[in-house]
Formats: structure tokens, sequence, C-alpha cells
């Protein structure tokens, strides 16, 4: 058995629990193993808890399930935040959400509420996307399914009626994708974004006029959910300083809220005074925004994500862990990171870099500087190719 597992006390409670798990769910699997149908699937449930990043890279499983399965309904699990992004997306009948407790620990008392909700739905196939332990034990362990399907790396396969192979090196879009090849599904085109209603995107341009942003323009987003993977504000200051003299392009600083005060210390440091948007739009408005940008400029974050699906060009300023897993998907995208051994299975939780940072520290402002020329000179290329065809 592999376990994708990198912190040591949780892949050894892991290997435990399936020892336990095995031992005395396997008897059971064996009278209830069935082989996988190409019909009679009316209710799917896909789950993705967690974060927004990780929810969004599991919207292109969505439409090849769909096309496979026209007249079935599709129901999404997902936490309460990352709800915002999957609203209106064609391929989602309903959209549950549950906040699991092992990520939000204030929400324990919910969890056996949501059981008992979740279990007066009874599914034909439920598909697990994260491959851990927890989310098979506490969440696709009660739910009344036909067939259970996805990872076990994490550990608690012994909870799935099929277990996807999980296989070489590649992006975690791959492995989703991974999941619905194993179904028979088709994947050819990959489809995924934040779908925008006509009254929001007049609603995005309402915002714009508001603030005086006019394209083109560079969406910048300094902040990231986890500390580690933040550049520095004094480097991210010179950088926005830097392009707009270089490009004669103006640039428009996002941010959550709760990122306020880390845009207000860039924006002091700065000879010029950016339009900042940070803490005055909602997820769906931030995707709006992302969506008209010309280039946008972060850290290894969700908007990452939402740029790469919305075909917007990316500059990410990527520290821990490995680009190849978590990168914006794509190839119209540049990562700037440096080699460090530890960054092969970095733990973020764990880091003995936390204070130095030293895998961001080694980035410097011309490093992104010469990724945002690459990705210019893409541009320009692209524009000309388009202008001799018209």
């Amino acid at each position: 058995m592999y376990y994708k597992i990198i912190n040591k006390k949780k892949k050894i409670v892991t290997i435990i629990a399936d020892i336990l798990g095995y031992a005395i769910w396997s008897p059971v699997n064996l009278f209830k193993k069935r082989s996988f149908p190409d019909t009679n699937i009316r209710e799917i449930l896909v789950i993705r808890t967690a974060y927004m990043g990780d929810v969004m890279m599991t919207v292109p499983i969505l439409k090849p399930l769909k096309g496979k399965y026209p007249h079935a309904r599709l129901s999404f699990l997902t936490s309460t935040k990352a709800k915002e992004i999957l609203e209106n997306n064609p391929y989602i009948d309903d959209i549950l959400t549950y906040d699991p407790f092992w990520f939000y620990p204030a929400k324990k008392t919910e969890y056996l509420e949501f059981i008992s909700r979740i279990r007066k739905k009874t599914f034909d196939l439920v598909i697990e996307a994260r491959g851990d332990i927890r989310d098979l034990l506490f969440i696709v362990f009660p739910l009344k399914a036909k067939f259970k399907v996805g990872f076990n790396f994490g550990g608690g396969g012994f909870v799935l009626s099929h277990s996807v192979p999980y296989t070489g090196i590649k992006h975690k879009i791959e492995y989703h994708l991974d999941i619905v090849r194993y179904l028979g599904c088709k994947v050819e085109d990959i489809e995924w974004g934040v779908y925008l209603t006509s009254d929001e995107k007049n609603r995005i341009k309402e915002i714009m006029s508001e603030h005086g942003i006019k394209q083109p323009f560079i969406s910048v987003h300094p902040g990231a959910r986890h500390p580690l993977r933040r550049w520095f504000p004094e480097r991210y200051a010179q950088l926005y300083d830097m392009i707009p003299e270089k490009y004669n392009i103006p640039i428009v600083i996002l941010g959550a809220k709760g990122e306020e005060d880390l845009v207000d210390n860039i924006r002091t440091q700065m000879h010029h005074k950016p339009v900042s948007v940070a803490g005055k739009l909602t997820l769906r408005e931030l995707s709006g925004i992302l969506s008209e940008s010309l280039l946008f400029i972060c850290n290894n974050s969700g908007p990452m994500h939402i740029a790469a699906s919305m075909k917007v060009p990316t500059v990410v300023i990527h520290g821990p862990s490995k680009s190849y897993w978590d990168a914006p998907y794509g190839n119209i995208h540049r990562i700037v990171e440096k080699d460090f051994q530890c960054r092969n299975g970095c733990d973020e939780d764990a880091c003995n870099h936390q204070t130095f940072k030293e895998c961001m520290e080694k980035i410097q402002v011309d490093d992104v500087l010469t990724a945002v020329r690459e990705v210019f000179e893409e541009i320009y290329k692209k524009a000309a190719r388009h202008e001799i065809q018209n």
C-alpha cells in the first residue's frame, strides 16, 4: 500500500486505522463487491471539501460525468466558503455544504446534524476526490450509496467499493480526471471556471467604473491562506512599482477580507498608489475582475486556480511544495520557483523554515519580472497571429 502522507504522525495513525479497518470490513466487502454498471446511475454525489483551490481543481470532472450520465442528478458537497465558486455551474444540480471539523474545529457540534441530514438521501454513485481517510471515514462511510469511488493513498480504502489507481507524477487535475476515466467517461476538452450570470457581469463593469479601472490592467494578489506561501511585502512593493513603469499598464490589487492590512502595508512602501479592491469584493466579483485581467500575478492560492480556470495568463510565485502538483493548470502560465530538496515532501505546517522562508527568500524581483516579460511576449505573439489571420 502506497500512502501519500507527508506528516509522519498522521501516516502512522492512518496505517493503524487501515489495518483495523481492512480486518473488520474486508469480509463484508467480499459480499458487497459489484462490477460497475454503465446504466441506472441517477443520483451522483461529488465530494470535495477543504480549500477553495482544491475545490476549483475538482470542477473539470463534472462535464465528463454529465456526458456519461446525462440524466443523472449531480450534487456537489463542498465547504461553505467554496460554495460561491460552484454556483450557476451548468453541470451541478445541487450544492451541499459541510465544513469538516478536522479543518474547522469550531464546527464539531454540526457533524451529527450533517450526517443525519445527508443520510436521508440515497446515491447511486459517490465520488470522493481528496483521498483522505478522514473524509472517507466521517463522510463517505455513513452515506447510503451503491458505489463509492475514490483514491486510497491517504488511507481508508476499505470504505470504497472501487479504488482508483494512483499512478505517476502529475497535476492534481489530472489525478481528478483519472477518477472519471476509471468510470469510463470521455475526457476530451477541459471545461472549468466560475460561471457568472449576466447580472454579475454587469456588476463587474459597474465595479470597474466605480474604481476607475480601465482595460488593459494587471491584477495582483499578494495574499495566500498559508503564511509560508506569501512572498515578502517589500518585494511586492518593488514589483508593483516597476511593472507600470516598464509596460505602461496599471495594476489592480485584489485581496480577501482580512488581507486589507497586508495590502495597505505594500501600498505605503510604493511610489505609485495603485487601485486596491482588497476586502471589497465577493468571491464571484473577484472572479469577474480576474476574468477581465490581461495578466494575474500571485502566490500559490485559490484565486490562482480561478484565474487559470478562466484562461487568464498567470505568473505565480511558488515557494513551498512542488509546482507540478498544484501550479496553475495550462501552458499559458509561468511559475517562479527555486529548487530545494525539502520541497519534494514539504509539510507546510511543520516546516523548519517558517521564519526564514528560504524557498521564498531566494525568489528575487528580477525573477518575477523575467516571468512577466515571457508572458507578455506570448500575449503579443498571439495577438500578432490573430491579426494576421483576420
